[in-house]
């Protein structure tokens, strides 16, 4: 499996930094790590770069509107659990969700540590024990752990997930889901009663923030399991010689790229070269970007246009366009 090292001396070879044989020094090395890094940083900002989708769950808590995500927020999960090789065994959730793309941290555990698969575990549900797979491989005795999001530049879209019940009991497998509206601050701000109380919620607005990102849920929600949809951040590589946990052409993408990026850094200026390497990094990010484009979303319409049926005077409270 590639390194980070295997590109950047790549990169130095395409640009003529480095003849074949030769390595970076350690000092060249950390350079072009730090660009590569980044690069990535920028790349997170890119929506068709981005391949993989994180959902994140969380139980919504009665009376309260707003949550944050990110390393220390409100979102994310607290569970008992043990490490052997890249097998994480979860014997008791204590509170949240266990999911994908969750960063885990506990004593003994190395950081940037992600739970990448699914194994017995159930995973995408509130309490879920059973094993899942990590990023990374180590030791680590039962302990307990935090499991955290990323924090997300934007939301794409959401559900709430709503236990249904009969004669009072709670069916197993009986959550019906409920579309949520990602709003902007400007249809935000129109609601008028934004303390309104309601069953679950049917918007959220969201604030990336600077360290933490604030959501917020309209109404004022009694239950609900929220399940939000984001593109996932580029993780940053820790050193030069960590395995590279990526999808087919990303390493081409990541090589030209870089070499581009560290042409004034080494001095190059030949033209053809310089011309060569632009061309060859931007074919390989044009190969990723058609793999990871979407296709164009269905229209859809609000029952107000398509109904007859006459409205209540609930618009009142949400200052007219959400019911």
């Amino acid at each position: 499996m590639a390194k980070p090292i295997d590109i950047i001396s790549r990169a130095m070879k395409d640009i003529g930094a480095l003849a074949s044989g030769e390595t970076p020094t350690p000092e060249e090395a950390q350079d072009a790590l730090d660009m590569m890094n980044d690069m990535l940083d920028q790349w997170s900002n890119e929506d068709m770069m981005v391949y993989n989708t994180t959902e994140i769950i969380f139980p919504v808590v009665s009376g309260q509107t707003q949550y944050t995500i990110g390393p220390s927020g409100d979102i994310g999960s607290n569970f008992t659990g043990s490490i052997s090789g890249d097998i994480l065994t979860i014997t008791a959730v204590n509170s949240g969700a266990v999911t994908l793309n969750q960063t885990i941290t506990g004593t003994g555990i190395s950081s940037n540590t992600q739970i990448i698969s699914f194994l017995t575990g159930a995973g995408g549900v509130i309490n879920a024990p059973g094993t899942y797979k990590l990023n990374k491989s180590m030791t680590a005795a039962s302990t307990t752990i935090t499991g955290y999001y990323q924090k997300p530049l934007t939301i794409n879209s959401a559900f709430v997930r709503v236990n249904t019940t009969q004669d009072g009991q709670p069916i197993a497998n009986g959550g019906l889901d409920y579309p949520v509206a990602v709003i902007g601050l400007d249809q935000y701000e129109l609601i008028g009663l934004k303390t309104l109380n309601g069953p679950w919620p049917k918007a959220l607005y969201y604030n990336p923030g600077d360290v933490l990102g604030n959501l917020f849920v309209w109404p004022n929600p009694a239950q609900g399991e929220m399940h939000v949809f984001t593109q996932t951040i580029f993780t940053r590589f820790e050193d030069a010689y960590e395995e590279l946990a990526i999808p087919q052409g990303y390493s081409m993408a990541l090589r030209w790229c870089l070499a581009e990026r560290l042409l004034p850094m080494f001095g190059k200026t030949n033209a053809t070269q310089i011309a060569m390497i632009n061309a060859y990094a931007g074919q390989s990010k044009a190969t990723v970007k058609r793999t990871n484009m979407q296709p164009a979303p269905v229209a859809r319409y609000d029952e107000v246009i398509t109904s007859s049926k006459a409205q209540d005077a609930g618009w009142i409270l949400s200052g007219g366009f959400l019911r």
